[in-house]
């Protein structure tokens, strides 16, 4: 029996319009599409009157759910994985399933398209040839002090996700741990209708930080110490 293929499928991260004619074809021909959530995947479906069977993925379940969708490419269904937003396995769950397919010797295809770090650093003006992403820094104080007391010196930008609820704390331990003068972007809702970048030194963002509306999800981007706007 021929083997199904695995195809990672980016969606847009806000402007619906960012999606590819590639994606929504793969997501027409497919067997099965698998989701972060239902309802959000539903909606983009619905959208695009594609109607297919959903199989969920987190984080939580994803040790689990890989064997399971194993065995249906081993079957012979052809599956698209997405997330809620932006390039799977990027700071979203896919990993073991991608890694479980290479391990099977199952085709992984991946359909290009928007991803958040990408589309806020090619327009942040800062350093954009040698970066270091690193997602979600953890939620502890101490463990985000320790990372930037860690790479302080690196030598290359900085790249992070963080949520609404955290980037004031993310913003207040950065500034105390590199100071008020490293250059740095804060970019928020890309492609989306209040999408905003905070863009100068460290003290500056902060201060326009407190003054504005944090709701969104964030991209963090630090330009290497010395650099000068």
């Amino acid at each position: 029996m021929e083997k199904g293929k695995l195809y990672i499928v980016a969606t847009p991260i806000g402007n619906m319009s960012d999606i590819s004619a590639r994606a929504v074809e793969t997501l027409r021909g497919c067997d099965l599409v698998v989701c972060e959530d239902t309802r959000i995947t539903g909606a983009l479906l619905k959208k695009f009157d594609i109607s297919k069977p959903m199989f969920v993925n987190e984080d939580s379940r994803e040790r689990a759910v890989a064997p399971a969708l194993l065995e249906k490419l081993l079957s012979g269904l052809n599956v698209a994985l997405v997330s809620d937003a932006g390039s799977p396995c990027i700071s979203d769950p896919g990993f073991r399933i991608v890694r479980a397919c290479r391990a099977a010797g199952v085709s992984v295809v991946p359909v290009p398209g928007a991803c958040a770090f990408v589309a806020a650093l090619s327009a942040s003006g800062l350093p954009s040839d040698s970066f270091l992403f690193s997602g979600f820094l953890p939620a502890k104080t101490s463990a985000r002090r320790a990372f930037f007391e860690k790479y302080a010196d690196f030598p290359h930008t900085l790249i992070f996700y963080e949520s609404p609820y955290r980037i004031e704390k993310f913003a207040e331990d950065a500034l105390e741990v590199l100071g008020g003068e490293r250059v740095v972007c804060f970019a928020k809702e890309i492609s989306k209708v209040y999408e905003r970048f905070f863009v100068g030194r460290l003290s500056d963002v902060c201060a326009e930080l407190k003054s504005a509306s944090t709701k969104g999800e964030f991209v963090v981007i630090i330009a290497p110490k010395g650099y000068e706007l």
